[in-house]
């Protein structure tokens, strides 16, 4: 059978913001968009529910006044990804970003947290948000309790890269917070 070559349609923002407001995609659908693609997302286990609602309720306090933070919402990422982080801070903004999603510029931490997702987050995520210039991303892994942290974004890729353990503090950008990376883990 001859090969030809296929070219990928890859969709803006701009027509993934239309397809949400035609009713094609829904919240029920759990889809993204990665790189021009729309990528189903990973369903939420227990444990990475737990994680997010453990991290919500003692991170708030904390970045109050400082950074808003987001849980599970959109980021903007032009022209064509729009990925739903679990946890991000973001600059103080008066309307709460009513009136558009974060851009990287607006982004102090991405936070991913993977029970089963870390390949992507690693591999998909991690060069995407880097490519974009977010200054840190990390990611919680569950399975292996630790947390991957990465800055100083170069490319598609970060030059700092660190794994944190227990036992270990990790500093939360921008507040120069030192935590315990038990804080994070469930």
């Amino acid at each position: 059978m001859p090969q030809f070559p296929l070219t990928r349609y890859r969709l803006s923002t701009s027509d993934y913001h239309r397809m949400i407001e035609a009713g094609i995609l829904t919240e029920r659908d759990r889809v993204e968009l990665i790189d021009g693609e729309i990528i189903q997302m990973s369903p939420k286990g227990s444990k990475h529910a737990a994680c997010v609602s453990k991290i919500t309720e003692w991170l708030l306090p904390l970045v109050a006044g400082e950074a808003q933070m987001r849980t599970q919402d959109p980021i903007r990422i032009p022209d064509l990804s729009e990925p739903e982080p679990d946890l991000v801070l973001v600059k103080n903004r008066e309307d709460f970003y009513a009136t558009a999603h974060p851009a990287p510029a607006d982004i102090f931490l991405v936070v991913e947290v993977a029970d089963s997702s870390l390949a992507y987050d690693r591999e998909i995520k991690g060069p995407l948000y880097a490519k974009a210039g977010i200054p840190a991303y990390w990611i919680i892994d569950l399975q292996g309790q630790q947390i991957e942290v990465f800055a100083e974004p170069s490319d598609s890729t970060y030059s700092r890269h660190h794994l944190a353990r227990p036992g270990e503090q990790i500093m939360i950008p921008p507040l120069n917070l030192k935590t315990r990376v038990e804080d994070w883990l469930i």
